[in-house]
Order: C-alpha cells, then structure tokens, then sequence
C-alpha cells in the first residue's frame, strides 16, 4: 500500500489545507480536491497513520491496514488534465505524505 488518506469535505477541507500550508512553509505534501460535488479534499498519509490517530467525526479515515472493506482513493496524473480530480499540492521529496501529527494540528486550528 502506498498511503493513507484523510476526506474532508468542502470549505472546512479548504481551510484545514490552508493552514497545513502555512505550518509547513507551503510545502505540506499531497493534498487532492475534487472539483465537482461534494468537493472533497484528500489529504495523503504515509500508510497505517490514518488509522493510528482518531479524528473528528467530519473527517473519514481510508486506510491501507483496514480490512474490513474496500477503499478507493483517486489520484490525479502529477501533469495533465485529470478531471474532476486535482493536486492542491504535490508530492515533494521533502513531503512525500501529509504529516499525520501537523494535520491534527491544522485540524485543531480550523474553526
């Protein structure tokens, strides 16, 4: 498995990638939104941290330990046009996945 992934959905998901950006000197690791329905924003963990932590009840957890039942998470192409997907941030060498401990944080800042 290549990673975790934390859902939250709409303006809150915004908000929370806003200030992950900031603690993290704009460099936050990947990050994908969708651009159409319910406009989740995806933030990518390194695997088995989403299930590590627990998180508030308006961010869903997809795991690569969980067994249970199977999870899908779209990912865009890093260059091209992959609609309705997109990187609000990509994958760096410094930040190949989301701090799990920074996005608590984010989390606990965002309103």
């Amino acid at each position: 498995m290549h990673f975790d992934a934390v859902r939250i959905q709409g303006q809150l998901g915004e908000d929370i990638a806003k200030q992950l950006s900031r603690l993290t000197d704009h460099d936050p690791g990947p990050i994908v939104y969708e651009l159409n329905g319910f406009r989740w924003m995806y933030f990518l963990l390194p695997p088995g941290a989403a299930r590590e932590r627990s998180w508030p009840s308006y961010a869903q957890r997809y795991s690569s330990r969980t067994r249970s039942a199977a999870a899908y998470v779209g990912v865009p192409a890093l260059y091209g046009a992959t609609w309705p997907l997109a990187w609000r941030s990509l994958p760096t060498p410094d930040a190949p996945h989301v701090d799990p401990e920074l996005l608590e944080k984010a989390i606990g800042m965002t309103p």
